[in-house]
């Protein structure tokens, strides 16, 4: 009997010092939802959002101001959310989420579509401004400031004079589609490196 409960409190203790130890994310994939948005550019940050969860074998459910899955990777928990706000609103569910869990901006992460960038491309920044996108720009006025990183997908802008509307909502072509599962999986081992290693490590790895 003694020996049992010598065990049992070794357990209960390694458990607590692991939880103690374990540090928290906030993973948000920026995008809007209906079927309407589904596969879209400006969806990709939802995109990546799913391919992260479905790799570490999580599944979404209903939360407040969207849809969330919490996974482990390593030592890390990664609250992953898909905010139902609607871009422009994006901000809310991101400022709800922080305050609720308590979480400082250093473990915040926005997955996010980029016009600036070629196609796949990822750039990882610590801070910086909205570059127009109205995503971040909620994420900003919401949280009163732009020191919260980023993890901005390339999607080109590949659009006449006036046809940026439709080219962000838009689908994308056939020969990016071909490449797109790889360039996600890439921007998923990008997030994992940001949780694990740090957001100098991400940068110097993937910002190529």
């Amino acid at each position: 009997m003694l020996s049992f409960l010598r065990r049992l409190f070794r357990t209960q203790k390694k458990e607590e010092t692991e939880k103690e130890d374990m540090k928290k994310f906030l993973i948000v994939g920026l995008g809007n939802i209906g079927p309407d948005y589904i596969g879209t550019r400006h969806n990709v940050g939802f995109m990546i959002a799913d391919k992260l969860v479905e790799e570490q074998g999580g599944t979404f459910s209903s939360c407040r101001y969207g849809d969330m899955a919490k996974v482990r990777v390593k030592n890390c928990e990664l609250m992953v959310l898909k905010p139902s706000t609607f871009m422009n609103l994006s901000g809310v569910a991101v400022r709800y989420w922080m305050n609720r869990e308590k979480l400082p901006l250093n473990q915040l992460l926005i997955l996010v579509d980029d016009l600036a960038l070629p196609f796949g491309t990822i750039r990882i920044r610590e801070s910086g401004s909205e570059g127009g996108h109205n995503g971040l720009k909620s994420i900003s006025e919401q949280l009163g400031n732009r020191n919260y990183a980023r993890l901005r997908f390339g999607i080109g802008n590949e659009f006449s004079r006036g046809g940026q509307v439709d080219f962000v909502l838009g689908q994308f072509s056939d020969e990016e589609k071909r490449e797109l599962g790889e360039k996600i999986n890439k921007a998923v081992e990008a997030v994992k490196a940001f949780c694990l290693s740090g957001a100098a490590f991400a940068m110097t790895n993937f910002n190529k």
